[in-house]
């Protein structure tokens, strides 16, 4: 198949980027628990991050796609074995059939960098394998349930010992989260929560893994550059034998070319429907949507210049004189744009959505049909936290302002 068979439209790129991670249209029917899984399975990592201004990320995400659902499914599909837990773009919750694919960094976590300290764990083996023995003879446990003994109270940044002990033996695979409740994680033994796997059986070899892994990244994208594909998993860069013209030439991926971009777009033969349907203009995207600032279609900024021109950056960890729009912006797609971010916090005991700013990007027009859109995906988004009312303190569009409350 020559490069020459498939040149798409920006938009095309874009709308078979937003078909492949479930964002093109809005959910067809009420989600059901197996939505859930086959959601996570289809964007092969959800991650997880436990900022509540709004719902936690990996609830969002999946509202995103799915609309309405209950948060319990996820704590369920993690404890009924379906998912695991463990560092891939971030922490994440992983689907069960890929745990194979991690157990290399498992077994060999040096290149985790900060999320392995081997230096610590060699100076305190005792104590973590004290934790390890508690766990082997008292079952799942959470950090709580370790008092703590070094007479320090401190944040993340000054974990006690055992907390220290779990993360190590949780990197290096020795626990798994079993469960979570109330979004604490419960550690067990792997043994115990993943009875199947048997490294001697089951593990396969580094670069099978790995190319498993980049086949995976192009299909979770849609489309996508060479360049964009280690990000999705954090990974190094690939053996030859899997860059992605390598992979090419063994029919694994299929080359196409995209306006306004002089390198070349990869896709996984998964998507050939959808890439022949974008080729003729053929995809519609209709979705207008709220995500997370941890969402795959932005965690990558370079991705969301190069793809949506829509430079993002979550800026909670920047000081708040320095924040141009607010502590926890959440991007808003709209039939296949990022038209803006809006700051908001929901206000559950007072079943309040506080939409503290809003704001459009420079050139969005603003017309009723925008304004019906946002107010309708505000409305589901405050319903799904539980709130009645919707509050618009602030937006940087004149026009738009009195039209949305007008409507929510």
């Amino acid at each position: 198949m020559s490069v020459a068979d498939f040149h798409l439209s920006l938009s095309s790129a874009r709308a078979l980027h937003l078909a492949a991670q479930g964002l093109l249209n809005p959910a067809p029917r009420k989600a059901g628990k197996q939505d859930v899984l086959t959601c996570i399975r289809n964007m092969s990592a959800l991650q997880i991050d436990t900022i509540s201004v709004v719902a936690r990320s990996p609830y969002l995400v999946l509202w995103s796609r799915l609309g309405n659902y209950p948060h319990a499914w996820l704590h369920e599909l993690l404890e009924e074995g379906h998912l695991f837990e463990y560092w891939s773009h971030e922490a994440c919750f992983l689907p069960i059939e890929d745990y194979g694919l991690y157990r290399h960094q498992m077994v060999s976590p040096q290149g985790l960098g900060w999320k392995y300290n081997h230096k610590w764990l060699k100076e305190n083996a005792a104590q973590v394998e004290t934790v390890r023995q508690h766990i082997h003879a008292n079952g799942a446990s959470r950090s709580a349930d370790f008092e703590r003994t070094d007479g320090k109270s401190g944040g993340w940044w000054e974990w006690k010992p055992e907390k220290r002990s779990l993360e190590v033996l949780f990197t290096t695979g020795e626990v798994m989260v079993a469960k979570r409740h109330n979004f604490q994680r419960i550690y067990d033994l792997r043994e115990r929560v993943h009875p199947k796997w048997n490294d001697k059986k089951h593990l396969k070899p580094v670069l099978h893994c790995e190319r498993t892994q980049i086949l995976q990244s192009v299909r979770a994208l849609g489309i996508c550059k060479a360049n964009w594909i280690s990000d999705y998993f954090r990974m190094g860069k690939p053996d030859i034998s899997n860059q992605p013209a390598q992979l090419v030439k063994e029919g694994l991926l299929i080359p196409a070319t995209v306006d306004q971009h002089d390198t070349l777009f990869y896709v996984h033969p998964d998507r050939l429907n959808l890439l022949k349907q974008a080729s003729e203009n053929k995809l519609k995207a209709t979705a207008t949507r709220i995500l997370s600032p941890f969402d795959p279609i932005v965690w990558d900024r370079k991705r969301a210049i190069d793809l949506f021109d829509f430079d993002y950056k979550l800026e909670c960890y920047t000081p708040a004189p320095k924040r141009r729009y607010g502590y926890f912006t959440l991007p808003i797609l709209r039939k296949g744009t990022l038209i803006g971010r809006m700051d908001a916090k929901a206000h559950r005991k007072e079943g309040i959505l506080e939409v503290k700013a809003l704001h459009l990007e420079p050139g969005v027009r603003v017309s009723q049909s925008l304004a019906n859109d946002l107010a309708k995906t505000l409305r589901e988004f405050a319903l799904w936290h539980e709130c009645n009312d919707i509050q618009l303190t602030w937006s940087n569009s004149p026009e738009l302002t009195p039209l949305l409350q007008g409507l929510i």
